[in-house]
């Protein structure tokens, strides 16, 4: 009996023991909300720019009767022009699956914009993200232009990174330099990544709270310590179409 109890107990250790050397492989909190985000970048070209954009505004509600659209910005500043960026929430991917399913089958769109505007795209690019777990979709105040700042981390996920990156966003907002719509993590996509999508009532406010915040003290301490996880950054400025719904 002696014997099979100090086995027992060391099974029962082991298994107590078990999920803390798996945790130290955690690359930080559970995304235990199945809801993810879709980001779409499509490469138009040129001469066909204005056509595709006026499709949609046609079009738009065909697509948004099957899941919803967060927003839609054409490219300003930052990379190549002629682009298009657009976020579609999902409740799982069971749930896009279906909506893909269904759009696949739905006449009227198919004919309407997805024939007409395919020999308008040059280039598509897709990436799965989900909400960093210390953030929420924000509603800006009011109209305004936005700014995608894409974020290349080291690896380590936000176990590594995350209390250093989140104290750099708050210092921006909290100090009243800009606001944030919502911060992302690639699942699916360039791994590593982060998008952190900012509002501001336009890019001349935009440029006037970065050259104060650079001059911060607060910020400037902040970004320094985030910056030793940062491989590289990139950013665009967008500005939303007529049906987005972030204005």
């Amino acid at each position: 009996m002696l014997v099979l109890r100090s086995g027992l107990s060391k099974a029962l250790a082991s298994r107590t023991l078990a999920p803390q050397v798996c945790s130290s492989f955690a690359t930080g909190p559970r995304q235990y909300d199945g809801t993810f985000y879709e980001f779409r970048t499509y490469y138009l070209k040129p001469s066909n720019m204005n056509a595709f954009m006026e499709n949609l505004k046609k079009n738009i509600h065909l697509r948004t009767s099957y899941s919803e659209l967060v927003g839609f910005w054409s490219v300003e500043f930052g990379g190549r022009m002629n682009k298009v960026f657009h976020i579609w929430k999902y409740d799982n991917f069971a749930h896009r699956a279906e909506v893909r399913k269904a759009l696949a089958n739905c006449k009227e769109w198919q004919e309407q914009s997805i024939i007409p505007n395919l020999a308008r795209i040059d280039k598509q690019e897709t990436e799965i993200t989900y909400l960093i777990p210390w953030s929420k979709l924000e509603k800006p105040p009011k109209e305004g232009v936005y700014e995608l700042a894409v974020f290349q981390m080291k690896p380590g996920g936000p176990a590594l990174w995350g209390d250093a990156f989140e104290r750099a966003i708050n210092a921006h907002v909290n100090l009243g330099y800009t606001k944030v719509v919502g911060v992302f993590h690639t699942e699916y996509g360039e791994l590593n990544r982060v998008h952190v999508l900012w509002w501001n009532e336009s890019a001349d406010s935009r440029a006037a709270g970065r050259h104060k915040s650079h001059e911060d003290p607060r910020v400037v301490a902040a970004v320094r310590e985030s910056v030793s996880y940062l491989v590289s950054q990139q950013n665009m400025l967008l500005i939303p179409a007529s049906f987005s719904p972030l204005k």
